[in-house]
């Protein structure tokens, strides 16, 4: 097998391994996934090293509903997934099933950039009820999940700071 086949053989089974954890709520696993230099970008984050694996932490033990399935495509070397979680938004108890399409790069055998994409608008309709139906288009509601996002992300991480390495 050629080095470009073994590299995709190996990255395809580093994400299946990563989700399987992510449906085990195993965050540490999550976290040996990436790379110490690792950029992850959603809807919701923009993320570098240590954050990204505090970022799976708190959705990890916050999900205490979440279920989630996936599927794992390689298509010229690129390896994606896409995945479905189902879960209650923590901050209004409504019920969230996402659809969400990763795109993943690698380095040195580890995720080392991770962009998720998904419907805003769809989602928030879902995670915030009647406010997401009307504004979840706009870039005001965005951004104002973004910064909560964010806010609730670093709250975390001072709580938890002893926790969480990449």
């Amino acid at each position: 097998m050629n080095q470009t086949l073994s590299n995709t053989a190996s990255n395809i089974a580093l994400i299946e391994s990563f989700y399987r954890a992510f449906q085990q709520k195993d965050h540490h696993f999550m976290a040996q996934c990436y790379h110490p230099e690792a950029y992850f970008r959603d809807e919701a984050f923009e993320l570098t090293g240590k954050e990204i694996a505090s970022m799976w932490h708190m959705l990890c033990e916050r999900g205490k509903d979440m279920s989630m399935e996936f599927s794992i495509a390689e298509k010229d070397g690129r390896v994606t997934a896409h995945w479905e979680p189902k879960y209650s938004f923590s901050q209004t108890g409504r019920r969230v099933h996402n659809i969400v399409d990763a795109e993943f790069e690698f380095k040195e055998g580890k995720i080392i950039k991770h962009i998720d994409r998904f419907n805003f608008w769809r989602w928030s309709r879902q995670a915030l009820g009647t406010p997401g139906l009307l504004l979840g288009w706009t870039p005001l509601l965005r951004n104002k999940v973004s910064k909560m996002a964010t806010s609730n992300l670093h709250t975390f991480i001072k709580a938890n700071k002893n926790t969480n390495a990449l």
